[in-house]
């Protein structure tokens, strides 16, 4: 079977940025090496997600596109939050009016997979459209709220860059350790050992915020992080030592 080299470079983009985005979850907040992750992670996940989009209107798989775009959108907001504190600017708005239309287009195909005779849209079926209407929907709240309040600082700002990070690093395992499966040995299917990790970074995320959010160490104390792909800037002296 052959591959055009635009798939096999948005497979390898796929696998680095998970690979780095895992390194970065797991090395020391603020060190050298979870910057370097990061910024791996924030480069090869746009690059997977840009191609993925394209690959999906050049292959006629539309429903591959909204996964895509999502992701894309995800990493973009959570790298320009990392970036600034408290202040907005016009890519905001853009960002906003982007995530809109993915949640106008990403429900529109789940009532349509949901009301097809096949229970399918573009080859899946109203479960996936749905969900990430739903992530949309949470990120439409967040951008509504970060420009009603003219930007955003302290646990707030680093949440949102955690949530943003960790579920475009959940999408990209999901892709390789679930929509792909059928590449890995039938033991690792059978035993249902795949599903780790695709959901790791779900549960770092939700490690990650309630020790942000609750802990104690944290408390006034955020001043700076950089969680998969941020500046040194949005890192706390608590959180650097973890």
């Amino acid at each position: 079977m052959s591959y055009s080299p635009l798939l096999l470079l948005h497979i390898a983009a796929g696998t680095g940025g998970m690979l780095a985005g895992f390194v970065a979850v797991f090395s020391r907040k603020g060190s050298r090496r979870h910057v370097l992750a990061g910024d791996v992670f924030v480069v090869s996940m746009l690059l997977m997600a840009a191609l993925g989009v394209y690959l999906a209107f050049v292959k006629h798989k539309l429903g591959d596109a909204p996964g895509g775009a999502l992701t894309f959108y995800l990493v973009v907001t959570g790298w320009m939050t990392a970036r600034r504190s408290n202040q907005t600017d016009a890519l905001d708005w853009v960002a906003l009016l982007v995530v809109l239309g993915l949640e106008a287009v990403t429900l529109t195909l789940g009532v349509q997979a949901a009301h097809s005779p096949t229970g399918q849209k573009y080859g899946y079926p109203p479960g996936p459209y749905f969900f990430l209407s739903i992530l949309a929907s949470i990120a439409i709240l967040g951008d509504v709220r970060m420009l009603a309040r003219h930007g955003i600082s302290g646990r707030q700002r680093l949440s949102r860059h955690l949530w943003r990070m960790c579920f475009a690093l959940f999408i990209a395992a999901a892709s390789i350790f679930i929509a792909r499966e059928q590449v890995f040995p039938g033991i690792l299917r059978r035993t249902g050992i795949l599903l780790f990790p695709s959901f790791l970074p779900l549960l770092c995320m939700i490690f990650w915020l309630i020790r942000v959010r609750f802990a104690n160490a944290y408390k006034e104390k955020v001043i700076a992080c950089t969680p998969l792909g941020a500046s040194p800037q949005l890192t706390s002296s608590a959180l650097s030592k973890s």
